[in-house]
């Protein structure tokens, strides 16, 4: 009871979906709260929800979904019995203690299922958030190293309307130029067949080898493409697919965890990097109310339950987009901000190397200052990579994101440094010294 009104929530789902902070998407599905004083009393009841409880009762059953299953397989059953009696008020306790370090939350994480981290994210102010991401260090490999502390990184993605390679190049160029690039080449295609998406990636992978650059190459189509493509001979150093967190969505995405597992033994294979993390997986909050298939859970319980599925294959990055869809899912930049620190946040606590695209869409009610406030937020909160779009705007997508502009400022304003090993190219090209671009930074004159 709060201010002599009542509430009753008549599942760990329905609690979840309540405590949620508003969210169009949610609204329209019909499972946000209706005032902002039966969300505090969600908050309140989930504060004090046992995680027993929450295991026991996943959002949609493990006997009627792939990624419940997948979650619960994974899960460190050790790790969980230690804390099944915690509340989830204690876990946000023991999140933002001064006395925990990330491996002991990485550790932690093992024994967590994605609603229980979904609802610790539903207790967090942003400072909250900010703090707790900043504590979590996941890393991996494949060709760089990511995720390492005082570095951030950054995906050169030089898309073009028709897959013109000259186009294509000079965006390359660009972004390398201004040191971007180091956690992956990736070219979003506009053609998805075979042969296109071959064509581009001996082009990338040529460039790669051609300059010896100390990164990976990557054409974001459909993972049966690519997984075709690998076969025929195709250079892939990491693997693309967009993933969400119920079964039915993931089959309109036409894809399964066979289909992954297939594709993870085919890096292990045929791949050019040297791994052992050789897949790239995208996703973001309200993929699944947009097809239909939220299966009457919330945006973010569901985006962390899309996190655990992902971890099950330890992903070289996972890049979060959730301003990409439009104000039906996220109204307005407030939205869109709070999405960006509560999925930067779920996504490291389920240890994975978490990146953020603060994007947005022109139909939205936000704008630049929205984004880059997400950036700067983010940044400080440690997201692990960033995108470098060619000024901002995504000529293929038709979308805004960050530019290499963008990249190189929140590098300077924080005083991060590139990969390890891209940085040490850098500087071999005179692009970098110091931490700095130099003077060069922008002229393609360079690669001539």
């Amino acid at each position: 009871m709060l201010k002599n009104e009542t509430y009753r929530f008549d599942s760990v789902r329905e609690v979840l979906a309540k405590a949620s902070e508003a969210k169009s998407g949610d609204k329209m599905a019909g499972l946000a709260a209706e005032t902002s004083l039966e969300r505090m009393a969600a908050k309140v009841v989930l504060s004090e929800t046992i995680l027993e409880e929450i295991y026991e009762n996943p959002v949609i059953p493990y006997e009627e979904d792939e990624v419940t299953r997948v979650i619960y397989d994974d899960i460190n059953e050790f790790i969980y019995k230690e804390i099944k009696h915690w509340t989830v008020g204690d876990l946000r306790n023991y999140i933002l203690s001064h006395d925990t370090n990330s491996h002991e939350l990485l550790g932690l994480s093992k024994g967590l299922t994605s609603e229980m981290i979904s609802g610790v994210a539903k207790l967090m102010s942003s400072i909250d958030l900010v703090m707790a991401s900043q504590k979590i260090r996941p890393t991996a490999h494949c060709n760089t190293m990511i995720g390492e502390k005082g570095r951030l990184a950054f995906r050169c993605q030089p898309n073009h309307p028709t897959d013109n390679p000259d186009g294509i190049l000079a965006s390359i160029m660009e972004g390398l130029s201004y040191g971007s690039g180091d956690a992956v080449i990736g070219i979003n295609p506009n053609n998805d067949t075979v042969e296109s998406v071959t064509r581009l990636l001996k082009m990338s992978h040529d460039f790669i080898r051609k300059w010896e650059i100390p990164t990976q190459n990557c054409v974001l189509a459909h993972i049966t493409t690519q997984m075709q493509a690998l076969k025929q001979g195709a250079p892939i150093a990491l693997m693309f697919q967009s993933l969400a967190g119920t079964e039915p969505a993931n089959k309109d995405f036409g894809i399964s965890k066979e289909i992954i597992d297939e594709a993870q033994y085919l890096m292990a294979k045929y791949g050019t990097s040297t791994g052992p993390n050789q897949l790239y997986f995208e996703t973001g909050q309200g993929s699944e109310v947009s097809l239909d298939a939220h299966m009457g859970v919330d945006m973010q319980t569901l985006e962390s339950r899309t996190y655990g599925y992902a971890r099950h294959w330890k992903p070289f990055m996972v890049n979060n987009v959730s301003g990409f869809i439009g104000p039906e899912t996220l109204y307005d930049g407030k939205q869109v901000i709070r999405a960006d620190l509560e999925d930067l946040f779920m996504g490291k606590m389920h240890g994975i190397p978490m990146g953020i695209a603060p994007t947005y869409t022109n139909h939205m009610q936000a704008d630049q200052n929205d984004q880059e406030i997400a950036g700067m937020l983010t940044a400080l909160a440690g997201a692990n990579f960033y995108m470098g779009v060619p000024g901002g705007d995504d000529v293929m997508l038709s979308y805004q994101d960050t530019s290499y502009h963008d990249d190189a400022s929140l590098r300077e304003m924080l005083g991060l440094r590139p990969l390890r090993e891209f940085e040490k190219w850098l500087e071999k090209m005179d692009i970098m010294k110091d931490g700095r671009l130099t003077a060069k930074a922008g002229d393609l004159s360079i690669f001539k």
